[in-house]
């Protein structure tokens, strides 16, 4: 592996040091201490975290007890967290992407969510014209926090932050070196997971330095071990195989004739020879059990995952009220998923083509190319990440920084044993194959298909992308003046953004010779420029029922080159009644720009499990919408769907539009007893001219289930079917303008520590209850209820997900215990049978530390441990189950020593 570009950070960190050394001699008089803090949410410093709205904090210790080694499976565990995220076991889902590791607050999308590093953004990330920060740049070991805001913020950080913001807060100043490492690995002996962490600083009277190495390496949970085969919708134990046969199927017509006689009286499906010592010119009907091909060997339920991080922080006081600081960061991620074999499609054989056995023309629908082998997905990202700026404060009243940030990755997206159409092509075409070099091929019947032919057509796809993100900003921030109740706090502020994204395909996939859609490059930018203010005014204070009331408010105003500007706003309302209560309160508005891949992006293609409402629509009320609509598209009545995919176009738009959103925030924080903390928020939210990529199942039911066929999603540029089998020959999910999605849940929270039988102990309680959460595709549409639904590609939207943990701590150890449920939930498409309703899941996890001495200390903990398995879902996506809400892996255990030389 080339990491030939980390000589530079070593070198920075190298040039820090000596600055540091040299500074340490000096003597300077003794800066101001700043009391206030800032919190996320806000840019006014502040001593009350609890004033600025609904803010999880996870502490660096708290983070420790769950046992993480990943951002994602961390911040995908807290209740806020739903919907689908990109992460080990959903990799295949990731578009753009596949293993690239994402946060979505709320479900409202991973684009939704603002992810930051100390209060400042961070470049997308992923295989290039990205849509969301790649969480695997930063290492875990490098957390101090985490502040998770669940409230809209755009006026107070711009475009993005609709659903929410994650703040991750890097440790500050480090004295000495720490080591650590970590193995663990699940209960069926896979899924090896090797971390080993180092961090060392050094901090003297005028700034400090800390540097921190982390390596990770994930083996891959291959899926037959836990899922061996996907099943049928109506059976826990029948095996129901893909479509796409090793052996070739097609439909024939009326009339022809089978292989061993029969004349056809009405339009079959036929499947060729699958026995590789049988008759290469068989063919037979097809028999979806008989034929049917069991992928599951050829995929993982846990991606194997690879990635080295390199990080400097540091300061340097210049003068009594001015200090430099930086931040360097790069990463590089190998991430790998196996496929099945290659599938051919859509090739058209002429009655008097030399293997056409049938004497009928006729299409190959589907034809895997299990002589081929397996095709494997690779993904190498290399991220770089450069902060550098100066701070400080102006009279001991008033703060200020001015900041470059630089982000950048590069990387190369690949697939090894694709197929080369042109060629397949040629090796069919009489006038051309057995010349030249161009084999003949016959692709009808298993083992037909020569190394010669392989050799010819098969070859490695190698594309290429990446991410650009360059921002300066200046900031202040002090009090304004006095009033009767208090200080007025004022912070002002401007930022100027370009973020640019740019994916370069394999030359043949450009070409459109490489199977799957023909892509073009895509590039694109948008810049932004952008002002905003902040006050925070003490309205009464030292009243009954009025200990203080304060009013946040904030505006900003974004001008972007490809849109017009958007005005952003934030109300806020702190009242702390008494020593025990407070209510706090928003009202905000957001907003979000296309970004560079849903502008520009160009269309792709891929099998994605979907569900057909018209499979087996004659055993359904004749009267009912389903069936009248089916027969209606033309829809044979025999029809059943082959297979859980169809082949789907994903991609950009050009033609969108910004969305805007309105957030409502109500809570309130008891304090009754010492110790005990209680939060309870209720969450509206409003978002007009949504950009959203709806599911083909969600897109195929909401047709099928209108009056008359009437719903945009039946139109022809939406989907079509063959005429005459019915299967849906084109399938698209691109994204669009929808007209509204609106949401509204409480959020509960109870913190309380206690001291109990000579130890001290930490009870923590977290819950999301999703009350609502419907989107409507265009004004007088029926709306797509989401809330209390899990699978199709969607995600999981239960109403209720819980963490629930424990902490007991004395002299020498602590250990925790912390369970994780998530709510009970119904299937998108299925109203009845198996997987059409799902139950309370909960994952039991335990953790012991113990300190072996001041400097050694070690952990053993167990994730999953009662083994519990994925529930079965109609609308799966893979293993039968949603890999976007549940866990594949099933029980794992791990061991962490770490070491402090002080």
């Amino acid at each position: 592996m080339t990491r030939t570009p980390l000589f530079v950070a070593l070198a920075a960190a190298a040039a820090g040091y000596g600055q540091l050394a040299l500074a340490q001699g000096d003597t300077p008089a003794a800066k101001p201490e700043i009391e206030e803090v800032s919190v996320t949410g806000s840019r006014i410093k502040r001593a009350d975290i609890e004033g600025v709205g609904p803010v999880t904090v996870l502490s660096e210790a708290s983070i420790e007890a769950t046992g993480h080694s990943s951002l994602e499976n961390l911040l995908q565990s807290i209740p806020a967290a739903a919907g689908f995220g990109g992460n080990q076991t959903n990799a295949y889902w990731t578009s753009n992407g596949w293993g690239t590791p994402q946060i979505n607050l709320r479900g409202l999308g991973i684009n939704r969510t603002l992810v930051m590093v100390n209060g400042r953004r961070v470049v997308n990330g992923g295989t290039g014209a990205n849509s969301s920060v790649d969480l695997s740049m930063i290492p875990m070991s490098l957390i101090s926090s985490i502040e998770v805001l669940k409230d809209g913020a755009s006026a107070t950080y711009g475009a993005d932050a609709v659903a929410g913001v994650v703040n991750l807060i890097t440790k500050k100043q480090f004295d000495g070196l720490e080591i650590e490492g970590k193995y663990g690995q699940t209960a069926l002996g896979d899924g090896e997971e090797t971390v080993l962490d180092l961090t060392w600083g050094i901090s003297g009277d005028r700034g400090n330095l800390m540097v921190n190495m982390s390596y990770q390496d994930n083996g891959p949970s291959p899926l037959v071990d836990r899922v061996p085969c996907p099943l049928t919708g109506d059976s826990y134990t029948e095996c129901s195989g893909s479509s796409s046969t090793i052996g070739g199927r097609t439909t024939l017509p009326a009339g022809a004739v089978l292989a061993d006689g029969t004349v056809l009286t009405e339009p079959t499906r036929i499947n060729f020879n699958q026995d590789p010592n049988g008759d290469g010119d068989f063919y037979e009907r097809y028999d979806g059990a008989k034929h049917g091909f069991n992928y599951n060997p050829y995929f993982n339920a846990v991606q194997p995952i690879e990635r080295f991080s390199f990080t400097t922080l540091g300061n340097f006081a210049i003068s009594d009220s001015a200090s430099l600081f930086t931040e360097l960061m790069f990463t590089n991620r190998q991430s790998m998923q196996p496929a099945s074999p290659a599938s051919l499609s859509g090739i058209a054989y002429s009655a008097d083509h030399p293997t056409n056995p049938t004497g009928t023309d006729f299409v190959l629908e589907r034809r895997r190319l299990l002589e081929n082998g397996a095709r494997d997905f690779y993904q190498e990202v290399d991220t770089w990440r450069a902060v550098t700026g100066i701070e400080g404060d102006i009279n001991g009243n008033w703060g200020y920084e001015v900041a470059f940030n630089w982000g950048r990755n590069t990387a190369t997206d690949a697939i090894a044993n694709n197929i080369n159409m042109q060629r397949v092509g040629e090796t069919l075409d009489p006038s051309l194959c057995g010349m030249n070099g161009i084999p003949c091929a016959d692709y009808l019947g298993y083992g037909d298909v020569t190394v010669d032919v392989l050799d010819y057509i098969v070859f490695n796809q190698e594309g290429t992308g990446g991410n650009e993100q360059k921002s300066l900003s200046a900031n202040v921030n002090g009090d304004l003046f006095e009033l009767p109740a208090g200080t007025v706090g004022f912070a002002a502020g401007m930022e100027w953004r370009e973020d640019s994204g740019w994916r370069k395909p394999d030359s043949l996939v450009q070409a459109g010779y490489a199977l799957g859609n023909q892509a073009d490059p895509i590039s694109g930018s948008t810049e932004a420029r952008e002002v905003y203010a902040e006050m925070l005014v003490p309205v009464l204070a030292g009243l009954p029922l009025v200990q203080s009331l304060d009013v946040d408010l904030a505006m900003r105003y974004s001008d972007y080159d490809l849109f017009d500007g958007e005005d952003t706003y934030k109300a806020g309302l702190n009242w702390q009644v008494n020593d025990m209560l407070k209510v706090r309160g928003t009202m905000t508005t957001a907003f979000r720009v296309p970004n560079v891949p849903e502008l520009f992006g160009g269309v792709s293609e891929g099998n994605l499990t979907t569900v057909d409402p018209c499979s087996d629509y004659a055993s359904l009320d004749p009267s009912s919408t389903v069936y009248q609509n089916c027969q209606a598209a033309g829809v044979p009545l025999n029809y059943t769907q082959l297979g859980t995919t169809i082949l789907t176009d994903r991609g950009g738009n050009q033609d969108l539009t910004p969305e805007s959103a309105e957030t409502f925030t109500l809570g309130l924080v008891l304090q009754p007893l010492d110790g005990l903390s209680l939060t309870l928020d209720y969450f509206d939210i409003e978002i007009d001219d949504a950009i959203r990529e709806v599911s083909g199942s969600t897109k195929l039911a909401m047709c099928y289930e209108s009056a008359n066929l009437g719903h945009a999603f039946c139109a022809p540029d939406q989907h079509t079917r063959n005429p005459v089998n019915g299967d849906v020959n084109y399938l698209s999910t691109q994204k669009f303008n929808t007209g509204m999605e609106s949401m509204q849940g409480i959020d509960f929270g109870a913190l309380y520590d206690f001291d109990f039988a000579g130890l001290s102990h930490t009870l923590d309680f977290k819950a999301s209850y999703l009350k609502e959460y419907e989107t409507v595709a265009f004004d007088g549409d029926e709306p797509f209820v989401l809330a209390g639904y899990i699978g199709s590609g969607n995600g999981g939207y239960p109403h209720w997900r819980t963490n629930t943990s424990l902490t007991t701590r004395g002299n020498q150890w602590s250990g925790t215990y912390s369970i994780r449920m998530i709510g009970e939930g119904d299937d998108f498409n299925a109203d009845s049978g198996i997987g059409s309703s799902m139950p309370n899941i909960f994952y039991h996890n335990v953790q012991f530390s113990y300190a072996m001495s001041e400097a050694l200390r070690m952990s053993v903990g167990i994730d999953n441990l009662f083994d519990q398995e994925a529930p079965r879902v109609a609308s799966w996506t893979d293993g039968n189950t949603d890999t976007m809400t549940y866990d594949l892996a099933g029980m794992r255990s791990y061991l962490r020593m770490t070491y402090r030389f002080d």
